[in-house]
């Protein structure tokens, strides 16, 4: 299959989609945890949603040019998080399951280094590739051919900040 392509406009309707799967399962949560970066603006948008905390587990596996090259999976140290507890039901959010690696081992990192008592954890993406090793209990688009994805934010990866004020000041 093809690379595949999305605008900012599609993929806000895909977290739109997501939210309102979320609600028709009538399964109810009392924090969000989203894993950064990719799972970032997923997160915000469903904490906004749901009007519950969001918490932010950094995570990074990927590297190389593009970061198209999968490596060791990284943890950052703690989970960030403005609230005084962890919630007990946790919707685990990130963008996408590729190889399922950073999904699968999340949910046992939670467990051994939370203080806080959790009770269920369910996950949710946008795009579930067929590759991967965990299924998420919600997500959007099922890729049964593994498309790599290309996010509307990626061009920034491309750029510097004096690339980018120059394209500015040309527009103006």
């Amino acid at each position: 299959m093809p690379d595949l392509y999305v605008s900012w406009s599609d993929y806000h309707q895909k977290i739109e989609q997501l939210a309102a799967q979320i609600y028709q399962s009538g399964w109810e949560f009392n924090q969000i945890i989203c894993l950064a970066r990719g799972g970032l603006r997923v997160g915000d948008i469903l904490s906004r949603i749901y009007q519950q905390p969001l918490a932010i587990l950094a995570t990074s596996s990927y590297s190389g040019p593009g970061k198209q090259e999968r490596g060791c999976l990284t943890f950052s140290r703690y989970l960030t998080m403005t609230t005084e507890s962890l919630g007990s039901r946790i919707l685990l959010v990130d963008d996408l399951v590729d190889s399922g690696i950073t999904l699968k081992e999340t949910l046992p990192w939670l467990n051994q280094n939370s203080e806080f008592a959790i009770e269920e954890i369910r996950t949710a993406v946008l795009w579930y590739k067929a590759c991967s090793v965990i299924a998420p209990d919600y997500y959007v688009d099922y890729l049964p051919d593994n498309p790599w994805i290309h996010q509307p934010f990626e061009h920034y990866e491309h750029m510097n900040p004096g690339e980018l004020a120059a394209r500015i000041t040309q527009a103006c």
